[in-house]
């Protein structure tokens, strides 16, 4: 026997248990780091929806009708989106409201009655609800929930967002973005602007109590969309209006009205012929273009159609039109001035006609604001037109704005400044892709995308409306569905071939983004200054300079067949894993 001491073994057996103790505590401990650490791989949610305006509402009852565990998280403290904070007077569609509203359930169609042709903002958040409660979404939405940081985890394939009100983290293996075209409004770079002693807003920030006008001297800064609908509204209730002008817009009537019932039974035996009207025609609205031929035509047979489009309801004015005045300097230059010359009919003073017809872009080059009885309130007497371009604001005061020429004191001031459009959302939220990308810095100089629907190196993101995408140059609810639709079938595809990872190909997104560029090429709006091509002159850096590919200009038929062409093909162009 080797020499040593041994232990008998009642001696050696408590030292035994304790090693085998110890290993089964380290076997325990090792198990625990391996629970949790597939814990923290797990996401609360398989998907978060972030925004719960007209497309995050379509969206999660797409989701909860197959049963995903999903969530909306939305910033604000109810649903709705741009009709929950757009509550300014004169906000309305201008989108014929039976082809705004959602086509997806038939019982819904039956349901809802709309008012007037052109519904307005109370209305509007009204169907919203009603959608929501109705399919009892609400249970799937978290409110007052605002994303101000959204980073994928590498390590563990999934999104990590930081809501800003309460600090906490939202995992998901998915997100779906419905953040809205629209949604980060522009007030303007003013000095002064806080020292203001009246009541002062953006129109997006709108109240939501009663704002008293009547008696009230008020200033209006901007005559885009939102302008053009304000001082339309306001100018016969406030006591003084003085609006504040740098670029004139085209305008043209909406020729709103009331819907009768007997109208919208009728409208309601149409709903199939109406939405598949919209489905093959470019803007997604019921206007399809006029194809005779602009220049096979005489001058009189414009005019004629002219005259009766201008009387038409909608964008009718603007999409029934000859497809020439799109793309021909001539064609354009020749309808600009046929409408120049129904708003000189208009306005009594030629002097102040003149200052609201563009002179720096044709009619239709940018979308088109729709107004009500907009150029007869200069014919007013309490309506002042300041043209900034020669008067500039220098400065807001305590009392009101200080131009170049002289002082204006005011009670309200209304600041319809615009937003920044489609990327503004996105850079509002700090989204940190693969390598800890920032996606803004990816956007600098002008959106990258495949489809308008994925990034690359942006893994397990889908996004509703965004850059480049045809839902974001169409009839809104009508780009929205095929937009929710072809992601929740993306999706789908994911879970039913047990996939967690997608990115598309850097190859496909080059290649759809190139195509995109082509087709701005062709088209008068590559010259103008609008939200199309990037131009905000509220966002450092979107004043001036190079054009950003913010749109798909192919029309609604062409991007819907390039999705299902997509869809069919097993998803081409995007990785799996």
């Amino acid at each position: 026997m080797a020499s040593g001491f041994t232990l008998s073994m009642s001696e050696a057996e408590p030292g035994v248990r304790r090693a085998e103790r110890e290993l089964r505590m380290t076997d325990q401990a090792v198990l625990e780091r391996e629970a949790t650490s597939a814990m923290a791989s797990q996401p609360q949610y398989e998907v978060v929806v972030i925004g719960a305006g007209v497309a995050g509402i379509y969206q999660i009852k797409r989701l909860a009708d197959l049963g995903v565990h999903a969530t909306v998280l939305e910033g604000s403290d109810d649903l709705g989106g741009t009709w929950y904070w757009n509550r300014y007077p004169g906000a309305r569609f201008d989108s014929e409201s039976y082809t705004y509203g959602y086509s997806f359930s038939k019982e819904l169609l039956d349901e809802w009655d709309w008012k007037e042709r052109f519904s307005g903002q109370p209305e509007n958040l009204r169907y919203l609800n009603f959608v929501a409660d109705k399919f009892d979404l609400r249970r799937h939405m978290q409110f007052n929930c605002t994303v101000d940081a959204m980073i994928f985890d590498e390590a563990d394939n999934l999104w990590r967002l930081k809501i800003r009100e309460d600090g906490r983290e939202v995992t998901a293996r998915f997100v779906v973005t419905a953040l809205g075209l629209l949604s980060a409004p522009t007030p303007p770079r003013l000095e002064g602007m806080e020292s203001f002693k009246g009541r002062s807003f953006h129109t997006f920030h709108w109240p939501k109590e009663p704002v008293e006008l009547t008696g009230k001297r008020v200033a209006v800064i901007g005559t885009g969309a939102t302008g053009i609908q304000v001082i339309g509204e306001i100018a016969d209730k406030v006591g003084h209006l003085t609006v504040f002008q740098r670029r004139p817009n085209w305008s043209a009537p909406l020729n709103n009205g009331p819907i009768s019932e007997e109208e919208m039974a009728d409208i309601r035996a149409r709903y199939d012929e109406i939405f598949a009207k919209c489905a093959r025609t470019p803007g997604a609205f019921e206007h399809e273009p006029d194809r005779r031929g602009f220049h096979k035509l005489t001058r009189e047979e414009r005019v004629e159609l002219w005259d009766s489009l201008y009387g038409r309801p909608g964008f009718a004015v603007w999409l029934r039109n000859f497809i020439e005045i799109f793309v021909d300097e001539e064609a354009n230059a020749e309808f600009s001035e046929y409408v120049a010359d129904r708003i000189r009919r208009r306005v009594n003073d030629p002097a102040i006609a003149e200052k609201l017809i563009p002179k720096d872009h044709g009619f239709g080059v940018q979308r088109v604001p729709m107004e009500t009885n907009y150029f007869e309130v200069y014919n007013r007497d309490n309506v002042e037109l300041i043209d900034i371009s020669e008067t500039p604001i220098e400065k807001v005061t305590e009392t009101g704005i200080r131009t170049s020429d002289r002082d204006f004191d005011f009670d309200i001031i209304v600041y319809a400044t615009g937003f920044d459009a489609i990327t503004g959302a996105f850079d509002r939220i700090d989204i940190r892709g693969v390598n800890g990308e920032k996606l803004r810095d990816r956007w600098k100089d002008s959106p990258s995308t495949f489809l308008g629907m994925t990034v690359r190196g942006f893994p397990n993101m889908v996004m509703l409306a965004g850059p480049q995408s045809g839902s974001a140059s169409t009839n809104y609810p009508r780009g929205i569905e095929s937009g929710v639709d072809w992601a929740t079938g993306l999706l789908e595809y994911v879970w039913e071939h047990d996939y967690t990872h997608f990115d598309p190909t850097p190859e496909a997104e080059a290649q759809w983004t190139e195509h995109v560029k082509d087709m701005y090429a062709t088209m008068l709006m590559r010259k103008a200054k609008s939200w199309f091509t990037g131009y905000n002159s509220n966002v450092e850096g979107h004043e001036q300079g190079k054009i950003r590919y913010f749109v798909y200009n192919g029309g609604a038929p062409k991007f819907v067949a390039k999705l299902t062409e997509v869809a069919h093909n097993d998803f081409r162009g995007i990785d799996f894993r």
